[in-house]
Order: C-alpha cells, then sequence, then structure tokens
C-alpha cells in the first residue's frame, strides 16, 4: 500500500461554459500549447543555468524581423532610412544588433542620447525627437550633427541661442502633429497642422534667421492597424512640405514618418488571432510608399525615414517564468502565482500575451487567473486562460513581449531578473545580469546618525 501524502481540496462545483468553435479558434479550449525550447534551446536549460522568471531574446528572430521590413519599404521605394527607437528596447545587445542590421538610432530624452553615444553611435546616424531635451543636450547634439526634430517654441528659442552661440544657422526638423484619420489623435506633441500652428511656427523660424527647415516629422500614434492612415499622414507631409518649399524655397530632405506599427501581440477586447487582425508589413509598405509616389513632385525623392520598434522586437522577446504557488479563489475559480508579474510585463495592461507551457502537463484545462508576485491586487497576467492542473515549479513562457517590457519594467518588491540572448548559431549569452541590493542601494546614501548604532532600541 503507497505511503504518500495527499492534501485535501474541497471539491467545488462550476458551471462549465465552454462557448462554439469558430473558423478563427486556434487549439481546443481543453488544450494548451506547450513550447518546450525558445529558439531551439530548451526552456529547463536556459532556467537552470540562468534562472527563472528570465527574459529570452532570439537574435534570428530579431534580424529576420528587421531585413523583412527593410525588405518590404527598399524594394517600393530608392531612399529608406530605419531609425531604431530606443524607447522600444535600449539593451544594448539589441541596439547594437539593430544598428549592425543598418538602423540609425532614434532618440527621445538625455538619457538615449547618452546610451547612443556610450555604444559608439555617431551624431550623423541619430535622430533626436521628444518633448524634452535640456539645453546641454541640444548643444551636443547640434555639435555633433544630430538631425533634431522640433516639438515646441520654447525649443525653437533654445535652438537661436546655440546658433548664436557657434556662429552659423542650424538646421532642422520640425515635428507635426495632424489628423490621419484615426483615433485618438495625438496632439500632444509637435505643432498641429490643420489649424495652422505648424505654418506659424515655420514663420516664426523665418523670422529668426538662425534655422532652416530641412524635414518634417510626424508619429501618427501607436499599434496602428490601418495602413492607409499613414497614406493620408504621407500626403498631407507633403502636401505641407511643398508649401513651405513655395514660400520660403526650403526643399524637404526628408520626411520621416514615425512608427506605430503592430507587432503580433493581441489587444485587450480582441477575440481572434493576431494572424487575422494585424496587416502584413507589405501592406503599410504599399500604402505608404504609392502615397509618396502620388503625391511628391517629378524627379524629387526625399529620405523617407521610418522609426521601426515594436513590429521588429516584439515577437524576438519571450519571458519564462515560473508557478511559485496554486490556489483557489472564492468563486472556485483557480488561481496560480507566478514569480513574474506587472514588475516585468507592464505592457500586460493592455495585451493579452500569448501564454504557453513549458513542458507537457496532462489533464484537462480549466479557467484560471495568472497573478504576479506583486503585493499589488493589479498584479495580474492572464484575468482568464484554459489551464490545466498546474503545480510549483512549472514553467510557462510568455511570447511576443520585447516591446517596452524591459525599458518599462518596475524596480519593485522584486529584484529584476537575467536577460539573455540566443545567438544565431544556438549559444546563450548573458546580456544584462540580475540585480542584487547592491543595485538598489547603490546611489543611497544613510546618514550617520541613523545607522543601526546609533538608534535606540525600541
Amino acid at each position: 500500500m503507497s505511503t504518500a501524502q495527499y492534501t485535501y481540496e474541497k471539491p467545488m462545483i462550476r458551471r462549465l461554459n465552454s462557448g462554439l468553435m469558430n473558423k478563427f479558434a486556434g487549439a481546443s479550449p481543453n488544450q494548451r500549447k506547450v513550447k518546450s525550447e525558445i529558439a531551439g534551446v530548451a526552456v529547463e536549460d536556459l532556467v537552470a543555468a540562468y534562472g527563472s522568471p528570465l527574459f529570452v531574446y532570439s537574435e534570428k528572430t530579431l534580424r529576420r524581423k528587421f531585413r523583412s521590413m527593410k525588405q518590404a519599404f527598399a524594394t517600393r521605394y530608392p531612399d529608406v532610412t530605419f531609425g531604431w527607437s530606443y524607447k522600444t528596447n535600449y539593451l544594448k545587445a539589441i541596439c547594437a544588433i539593430l544598428h549592425q542590421e543598418g538602423a540609425i538610432a532614434e532618440l527621445v530624452s538625455k538619457m538615449e542620447y547618452e546610451k547612443a553615444k556610450a555604444l559608439g553611435i555617431e551624431g550623423k546616424n541619430m535622430i533626436l525627437n521628444g518633448p524634452h531635451k535640456p539645453f546641454a543636450t541640444l548643444e551636443a547634439a547640434v555639435r555633433d550633427g544630430v538631425t533634431i526634430n522640433i516639438d515646441h517654441l520654447d525649443e525653437i528659442e533654445d535652438l537661436e541661442a546655440i546658433a548664436t552661440q557657434i556662429g552659423q544657422t542650424i538646421a532642422v526638423g520640425i515635428r507635426l502633429n495632424l489628423d490621419a484619420g484615426i483615433q485618438p489623435c495625438w496632439s500632444r506633441f509637435g505643432f498641429n497642422l490643420e489649424s495652422g500652428q505648424a505654418m506659424e511656427a515655420v514663420h516664426r523660424i523665418v523670422s529668426g534667421g538662425k534655422l532652416q527647415i530641412k524635414g518634417l516629422h510626424s508619429h501618427i500614434g501607436t499599434f496602428i492597424m490601418e495602413p492607409e492612415a499613414y497614406a493620408r499622414q504621407v500626403e498631407k507631409m507633403i502636401e505641407f512640405g511643398y508649401a513651405i518649399e513655395s514660400a520660403y524655397g526650403w526643399r524637404m530632405e526628408y520626411i520621416d514618418i514615425g512608427g506605430g506599427f503592430p507587432s503580433r501581440s493581441r489587444l485587450k477586447g480582441t477575440y481572434h488571432a493576431a494572424e487575422v487582425l494585424t496587416p502584413a508589413i507589405d501592406d503599410y509598405a504599399d500604402a505608404i510608399c504609392d502615397a509618396m509616389w502620388a503625391n511628391l513632385k517629378s524627379g524629387h525623392t526625399p529620405k523617407l525615414i521610418l522609426e521601426s520598434g515594436r513590429a521588429v522586437i516584439d515577437e524576438a522577446g519571450s519571458l519564462i517564468t515560473s508557478v511559485c504557488s496554486t490556489k483557489r479563489l472564492p468563486d472556485s475559480t483557480r488561481a496560480y502565482v507566478l514569480d513574474a508579474g506587472v514588475n516585468l510585463l507592464f505592457t500586460s495592461f493592455w495585451y493579452n500575451f500569448d501564454i504557453s507551457l513549458g513542458q507537457p502537463v496532462n489533464g484537462e484545462c480549466e479557467q484560471s487567473v495568472l497573478y504576479g508576485p506583486m503585493c499589488m491586487n493589479i498584479d495580474v497576467i492572464a484575468e482568464s486562460i484554459a489551464l490545466p492542473a498546474l503545480s510549483r515549479g512549472d514553467r510557462l513562457v510568455v511570447s511576443t513581449v520585447g516591446a517596452y517590457n524591459n525599458t518599462q519594467w518596475l524596480q519593485f518588491i522584486e529584484y529584476r531578473p537575467n536577460v539573455v540572448l540566443i545567438t544565431e548559431s544556438g549559444d546563450v549569452e548573458l546580456i544584462r545580469e540580475a540585480e542584487d541590493l547592491g543595485d538598489l542601494e547603490r546611489r543611497e546614501r544613510l546618514p550617520a546618525r541613523l545607522a543601526i548604532a546609533h538608534l535606540e532600541k525600541v
């Protein structure tokens, strides 16, 4: 007779709503996809070497995604430049790979500018955007030959002061916000086109006599699912560029349409697979490049700049996480606590991730909820997911998490974990070490009077 001990669990009865299958459904509700390896490396081997939770990037996927986007546009327009959006993921190894592929650095802050410089990127291969450019950063950017897109009137004054200091005219771009037919309309950044604000800014630049506009920039939003929105954007930008040329003789050298292309992540509130909902990158390239050719004057082919981000990196990133504990909620829902939560997956507030089992698990699936380790009620990775009965130590693999999670992750309650890169040859490289207490306290200072030796015993 077996002497194994079993934990008693009170039986609970729940109504089962299985729903109906449709042509868009993937696996059955009673099945959960298994992903026991990432880029050819076993999940268990990765955890054994680097711990859990663990971010894992596939170099092969990253390079493939970038080349696919580059090919889509370069075959349709003769002068295309890609600016890697640092805010999407500024891990040095990730940026270095994309710079190797030919992307320049698209930056929106002093911090990102300094990261790009530290990586060895020359100013001529940088674009500086964003609403906050400190004066000293603008000075350095001008000195380094960075492409600067002006966001507001105060920035015009700063650049004019710098131009006076150096005794020469500074070539700049100007950022526009415009109605591309989608909502919400991003009106916070740059100068509004439809209200006439953008042309007023141009007049202001002309009157100062110290700056010269050489390009236009606009970023209409994020996760744009409508390729034709970019066509409308391009048409308006080109029309405005020719209005400037007609008035002042400044021909646009570049049209920077920003980014915002979606990845294969699935937005909350959508139910079909990303492959069904998300247009192909060729659809975006067709819409944008057709609009360029349709609106440009004969013989004029300004540089087309795209600030690629999410669509390039998202699918290259995965997160391995482990079950820490299991429980039943009062309504009988099965719940699991993981060692990764919203501290590492900040974008979980907007996306339903692709979550796979890290190993085969037998048994029928039931609707469950996945919580993270934070002592916060909002720390929910999946509000409802069909899973078989999991045990402590079981692995889950969360996919399509390469965009924004490593730039927006929180140093809150838990240390941030290791990040590894699986190379094209299948080797595993550590590209960011897990944090320890020294990382947290390195910048802190404890006054001597508050040292433990001086505290009175309570």
